[in-house]
């Protein structure tokens, strides 16, 4: 019998944190909130590891999330009095230096936790040996078995270094109940359950889509996933926390940074396409049905590398002749220059509107951003020339700010690596060291087939209106692409939805991705769509390609577009 739980058909995981930077006090409020067993962090993003691989340029001695390390020092206390196991991500860069720290707080507070970490992902030495070219961080995304291992060794802090997020809630449930490494489907269910709470309280009502329908957000409680035997669970949250779960919360999670309906993993690839959400009362989602398969046979790698140094300017066009002010300023501005960086981008938005009644609503911004190896080409040598433009240039010409330096950012990408080439090793707290062997089942990845699509609505009254009137859509990044999750509430709904909204008319919607290429996924147990446009992003949120550099508000100026859509559908 496992040490995790006293319910043995049950394991109650809630989740504290999405990212670096969540709420301070959620690991305080889910300790006291109500009945626990594990309690989850997920602190690593793309951009995390490559601030953390700032940090461990700087200290060798750092890159992990040191957000944690206070959060643990005031609540270590109490969670080791209620028996609530700790797991999280929050290691970085340095799992072991982090948990070298944890020990050094408890002995302070006159605690005596066991403490383990699982280390291995940093394949960092060895990343042009295993072709991954000279990043400044190569992360491997390990799986869920080896904090299991840590677990039922009897820790009560786990903390690991980059596994997947979902893993996080896979290991706890996998030693729970004792799961095999190939109980595929048991496993997926705990995928999708710690996909749905690994984001915080975007399970619970934050970024919600219709987010006008839920009564209290003023302070979101965080989520909790009830994982079962079977691998089913039900996500909740708190008794008297704001926010909500529903049906369609829990769809916005999982619809986000999702790509085909093959979710590929270290430990399983879930079957997205057979999720099932069912309301089981107030604050309770069921999800069941869930299947899985054996993982592919390679490991995804998180690079990072300093792409160079970025630097931008941004003039402010009131009144009369937008476009013509925009043209002399970028004629002047690049004329001027003592040296051309080596990429220079503009971007009009044109924000203001005729005859208007505020100075701000008749301006429109002109950004141009620079990028170049060399800090020097877009440093003050270029932002002092947009300075020195006051004077010479457009009437009513100001700046949104001040001439600077330019600053280094990132490139992301994945790689891959053979998971037999990639350690995955858990140090127990006694010290001792347990290697986790990859999976022996795999399986490539292939595309799904597209399902069979629903009959059409026969023709009828239609209203342009905006797809938002009907439409849920949640949106945002892997890597250089953008994700956008979009689903209804009816099964007319998606009849109307899936012959409506093509990748053709994605591409008229937001013309932004006319030119670049997008792919439809369709998963009918959830009346939804995904679509994945490619090179959206640039590479990378580092990158920052556009001015919504994760394309989090993509999947909300998909609804604010306006198409035809059958009265009868309509609220």
């Amino acid at each position: 019998m496992s040490q995790l739980a006293d319910d043995a058909e049950l394991i109650r995981i809630g989740n504290c944190s999405g990212f670096y930077g969540d709420r301070m006090s959620a690991m305080r409020e889910m300790l006291e909130g109500g009945q626990l067993d594990v309690l989850t962090g997920d602190y690593l993003a793309e951009l995390t590891m490559l601030i953390l691989g700032r940090d461990r340029m700087k200290d060798a001695n750092l890159g992990y999330a040191k957000t944690f390390v206070r959060q643990l020092e005031n609540n270590l206390g109490l969670a080791l009095e209620q028996g609530v196991r700790i797991v999280a991500n929050a290691g970085g860069l340095n799992p072991a230096g982090l948990a070298q720290r944890l020990g050094e707080v408890a002995e302070k507070l006159g605690l005596t936790p066991k403490i383990a970490y699982v280390a291995g992902d940093d394949l960092l030495p060895r990343a042009q040996e295993l072709g991954l070219g000279t990043p400044l961080t190569a992360n491997a995304y390990l799986g869920a078995w080896g904090i299991a291992e840590a677990l039922n060794a009897g820790a009560d802090v786990v903390v690991t270094g980059r596994v997947t997020d979902a893993a996080l809630v896979v290991g706890p449930a996998a030693a729970h109940f004792g799961w095999s490494r190939t109980d595929f489907d048991a496993l997926a269910g705990a995928v999708v359950a710690g996909h749905v709470i690994e984001c915080s309280t975007q399970a619970t009502g934050g970024n919600f889509a219709f987010f006008t329908e839920i009564a209290d957000l003023g302070r979101p409680g965080f989520p909790i996933a009830e994982v079962r035997r079977d691998g089913s669970s039900v996500i909740t949250k708190h008794a008297g926390t704001g926010g909500a779960v529903t049906v369609d919360t829990v769809e916005a999670q999982l619809m986000y940074e999702i790509q085909t309906a093959r979710y590929a993993g270290p430990d399983v690839t879930t079957r997205l396409d057979t999720i099932a959400l069912t309301q089981q009362g107030p604050d309770r989602v069921l999800i069941s049905g869930v299947t899985g398969e054996a993982p592919p046979p390679q490991l995804k790698v998180s690079l990072n590398t300093l792409g160079g140094f970025r630097n931008e300017m941004e003039f402010v066009l009131t009144g009369l002749d937008i476009e013509a002010k925009a043209q002399l300023a970028q004629q002047q501005l690049e004329s001027w220059l003592p040296v051309r960086p080596a990429q220079l981008e503009w971007s009009l938005a044109r924000l203001d509107r005729p005859d208007a009644e505020t100075e701000e609503q008749a301006s429109a911004l002109l950004r141009c951003v620079v990028r170049d190896p060399d800090p020097n080409k877009v440093g003050r040598g270029f932002s002092s020339v947009a300075v020195e433009l006051a004077l010479a240039s457009f009437p009513g010409f100001s700046l949104t700010s001040l001439p600077g330096n330019g600053a280094p950012y990132g490139v992301f990408k994945p790689g891959y690596v053979d998971a037999h080439r990639v350690p995955h090793i858990a140090v127990l707290p006694d010290g001792s060291r347990v290697e986790i062997a990859p999976s022996a089942e795999t399986l490539a990845l292939a595309e799904v087939p597209e399902p069979a699509l629903p009959q059409p609505l026969p023709r009828g009254e239609t209203r342009r209106v905006p797809l938002g009137a009907i439409a849920l859509a949640r949106s945002g990044d892997k890597g250089g692409n953008a994700n956008i999750g979009v689903w209804v509430r009816t099964d007319e709904q998606y009849r109307w939805l899936v012959h409506a909204l093509t990748v053709d008319e994605l591409r008229l919607l937001l013309p932004e991705t006319a030119k670049l290429t997008v792919t439809r996924h369709v998963l009918p147990n959830l009346r939804a769509l995904n679509f994945i446009v490619e090179g959206l992003l640039g590479e990378g949120v580092a990158y920052q390609a556009r001015f919504d550099p994760q394309a989090k508000g993509l999947g909300e100026w998909l609804r604010a577009r306006h198409i035809d859509i059958p009265v009868e559908l309509l609220p």
